[in-house]
């Protein structure tokens, strides 16, 4: 065992009880920080024009201040971009995440002095924490390698502008580096498909031991690694790799087909982050909710996902929350976002301490017939069946077909790229609608009702979702298939690619 590796034992013991203080004490932490950001903001222009002031509890909070999704804040925000300080935190950002949304074009995300540690804290913690509970060190002497954007950065008046990966690729801690890949160089290359083939030139003789990444892209840097050792499992490729760390989709639907590409089964660990903040990981390898992190300079607010377009919807903290509902998840932050929508569903599965899942997006939903099906939903039906006949998942997404054909009733097309197909397609669609109908209720009753057909499957060929997101300029990075839309913008793109 190495010193490294000695280390982290006595380390992670020290953290995990660091950790047990604030996760027994969330409401009590949850409401220090509410009065520690109101009081760092009051003298802010946001604060000032909403009254921080006079703010004295969470009610006064809802009273002041509304609920933003990025161009409700873009007004302060673009006042930070052009330089002013003191504008929704105090002084100016020490970072901006460069990100693309679909309505606001380029945003830019302000990550402050304060916020920035807690990013790095957050995941270094949940490599501790896997540590203490499992007792394995091994890969903290091996080759750890990070799938993220480029670290290059650009300047705005004085301010980093990078994604959010880049930022902290630039703020890997010294001890980590020497065992950190791929080379800067290379995690420079912004064409992804070129940089995948890099990082396999670059790691497939190391002893790689953690790899980390979002799992589409992972999986096609496995791809490119076993075309290069002839067809050898990732397993003979890295004979000690015993870690994968992951975030920004569901696992479930890809872990089928990374498990075989490995050949073994793996721990994992999942992570929440995002360039709002880093909001949860998984903390034990046999529960798959994450631990929210009540202690990282956010305060969440939690609107029920059916109330979420309504005028006035319901606003709850976390003392309010309940088991096993959906909800908007809302952040305030310690860098100044207030009221942030972050477009994400969870659902509470403990208040003991408080756990998570992740359930979808909040406009990433089927509701053409008063449905409204979610992600949750259709990735419970289908791998619920995949499972059970041994049938790995690509990649797919899911979009109503309002006009069918003449004499038809509308349905639910489920696009799906099989890395191995099911024997029977008719069977296996069949199952999985009635997976579907079990799970949604109001899907049953449409079906049953015969307003809507069953589901159909339609079979992409191999790498059809890769020459998707090529063509729309999204391949690699932290960029996502959504699994649902209520048109047919995405599906469209996708039909070419059909099997007859």
């Amino acid at each position: 065992m190495g010193l490294k590796a000695a280390l982290s034992k006595p380390f992670a013991a020290w953290v995990v009880n660091r950790i047990k203080r604030w996760k027994n004490n969330a409401l009590t932490v949850q409401e220090k920080t509410f009065k520690a950001l109101i009081k760092n903001a009051k003298h802010t222009s946001f604060g000032k024009d909403h009254q921080f002031s006079a703010i004295h509890d969470y009610d006064d909070f809802k009273t002041n201040v509304p609920i933003n999704d990025y161009e409700g804040l873009r007004p302060y925000i673009d006042r930070v971009v052009d330089g002013e300080t003191d504008v929704l935190w105090k002084g100016k950002p020490k970072y901006f995440a460069k990100t693309s949304g679909t309505t606001s074009g380029v945003k830019y995300i302000p990550i402050s002095k304060e916020s920035m540690p807690e990013h790095i804290k957050a995941a270094r913690n949940a490599l501790l924490t896997y540590i203490h509970e499992t007792g394995n060190v091994d890969f903290v002497n091996g080759k750890m390698i990070f799938l993220q954007g480029s670290p290059v950065m650009d300047k705005k008046n004085g301010i980093y502008v990078g994604r959010l990966s880049g930022i902290v690729a630039n703020l890997v801690p010294a001890y980590l580096q020497k065992n950190r890949l791929p080379s800067y160089k290379t995690n420079c290359i912004e064409d992804w498909e070129a940089k995948v083939d890099a990082i396999v030139e670059e790691t497939i003789d190391q002893n790689m031991t953690l790899i980390s990444g979002i799992p589409p892209w992972v999986q096609m840097y496995f791809d490119r690694l076993i075309e290069k050792s002839n067809g050898k499992k990732i397993k003979d490729i890295f004979k000690n790799f015993s870690l994968f760390v992951y975030g920004g989709v569901n696992f479930e639907p890809y872990r089928a087909k990374i498990e075989s590409s490995i050949g073994r089964k793996i721990d994992s660990i999942e992570t929440y982050p995002a360039s709002e903040g880093f909001i949860a990981y998984q903390d034990k390898q046999d529960d798959k909710s994450l631990l929210l992190l009540v202690d990282a300079g956010i305060f969440y607010e939690f609107i029920p996902s059916e109330e979420y377009y309504h005028e006035t919807p319901t606003r709850l903290s976390l003392a309010e929350v309940e088991l096993d509902k959906n909800y908007a998840l809302i952040l305030n932050t310690n860098a100044g976002l207030w009221g942030y929508s972050i477009g994400d569903t969870v659902k509470f599965v403990s208040k003991n301490p408080y756990k998570i899942l992740v359930t979808g997006r909040i406009k990433h939903f089927i509701s053409a017939f008063g449905e409204h099906v979610i992600g949750e939903e259709v990735e419970h039906a289908l791998l619920t069946v995949a499972n059970m006949e041994g049938v790995e998942i690509t990649e797919f997404t899911v979009a109503p077909q309002v006009n069918a054909p003449a004499g038809e009733l509308p349905f639910h097309e489920w696009f799906v790229e099989f890395g191995s197909a099911p024997k029977d397609i008719v069977s296996f669609s069949k199952k999985v609608d009635e997976a579907l109908q079990q799970k949604n209720i109001y899907y049953f009753d449409l079906i049953e009702g015969k307003i809507l057909q069953p589901l159909i499957i339609r079979t992409l060929q191999k790498d059809a979702f890769v020459n998707y997101m090529r063509k729309a300029g999204k391949l690699g990075g932290q960029n996502k298939v959504p699994r649902l839309s209520n048109d047919r913008e995405i599906v469209s793109s996708l039909e070419k690619y059909v099997i007859s």
